[in-house]
C-alpha cells in the first residue's frame, strides 16, 4: 500500500523532525519556567518589552524570524560567531538549527501555558509553607511546581507539537539540505515542487496529522491528570 510504503528519504526526515521537537521542546523548558515565573510573579522595569519580546514569534511572518536568527546565529553573526569559535557549536545550515528555529516558535505557547499554570497556584498555599518555616526554594520545589505541572506538561507537548509543524524560519535560517536539515514540513514542500512527488508528500502530510493530534490529546490527558494529582494532594 502505497501510504504505508515510506522511502529511505522520508522516514530521515520523520526522524529528523521528530528528534529536533524533542532537543526544542526539552531544551527551551528550563528557560520557559523561568520566563513564565518573571512574567507571572515579577515586578519589575522592562516586564511588558519582555512580554512583548516572547510573544513577537506568534505575530511576525516566519520567514522574518528565521531572518533573524541568521543574522544573530549564522557564522558571521555576533552569537554563531562567538559560539564557533569557542566551543565549536554551528546552527546555521545545520539540523541544531532547525532545532533552534523550532524552539523560538514553539517558545510562546510554551511560556503561555506555563504562566496560566503559574497563575492558578494559591499563593495562600506557599504563604502557609512559608509561615511553617519553609525557605523560599524549598517552597518553590515542593509547592509552587507540583501545582503548576499541568502547564507545565500542557506548555511543553504544545511546543513539541509547534516545533514538529515549523517551516518559514526554518528553511530561511538552515534551508532544506537533504540528510541535514530536511524535516517534515520542508519534505512535504519539495515533494510537491517536484513530478511524482504527490504520494510522499500525502505520506508525510498524514504523519503531520498524526502526530499533532497525538500530541494535542497526550498534552489534554497529562494535563488533567496531573491536574488531578495536585488536587488530591
Amino acid at each position: 500500500m502505497f501510504l504505508l510504503d515510506f522511502r529511505p528519504d522520508e522516514i530521515t526526515a520523520i526522524k529528523r523532525s521528530r528528534r529536533g521537537a524533542t532537543g526544542a521542546a526539552a531544551g527551551s523548558l528550563p528557560l520557559g519556567i523561568l520566563t513564565a515565573l518573571l512574567l507571572a510573579r515579577g515586578r519589575f522595569w522592562g516586564r511588558g518589552a519582555l512580554d512583548i519580546l516572547v510573544h513577537l514569534p506568534l505575530v511576525l511572518p516566519p520567514v522574518v524570524t528565521g531572518y533573524v536568527l541568521l543574522l544573530l546565529f549564522g557564522r558571521h553573526g555576533p552569537i554563531g560567531h562567538f559560539l564557533e569559535a569557542t566551543i565549536g557549536v554551528v546552527f546555521a545550515f545545520r539540523w541544531t538549527g532547525a532545532a533552534l528555529a523550532s524552539a523560538v516558535m514553539g517558545f510562546p505557547l510554551m511560556v503561555r501555558a506555563i504562566r496560566l499554570g503559574i497563575e492558578a497556584v494559591d499563593r495562600r498555599l506557599e504563604e502557609a509553607a512559608g509561615t511553617l518555616g519553609a525557605p523560599p526554594l524549598w517552597v518553590f520545589f515542593t509547592v509552587t511546581l507540583p501545582l503548576m505541572l499541568p502547564g507545565i506538561i500542557a506548555g511543553t507537548i504544545l511546543a513539541f507539537a509547534r516545533s514538529l509543524g515549523e517551516f518559514g524560519a526554518t528553511i530561511t535560517f538552515v534551508s532544506n539540505i537533504p540528510g541535514e536539515t530536511e524535516t517534515v514540513p520542508t519534505a512535504i514542500f519539495s515533494l510537491t515542487q517536484v513530478p511524482g512527488g504527490d504520494a510522499g508528500a500525502l505520506r508525510l502530510t498524514l504523519v503531520a496529522i498524526l502526530l499533532s493530534v497525538v500530541a494535542l490529546v497526550a498534552s489534554e490527558v497529562a494535563a488533567r491528570g496531573a491536574a488531578r494529582r495536585v488536587a488530591g494532594l
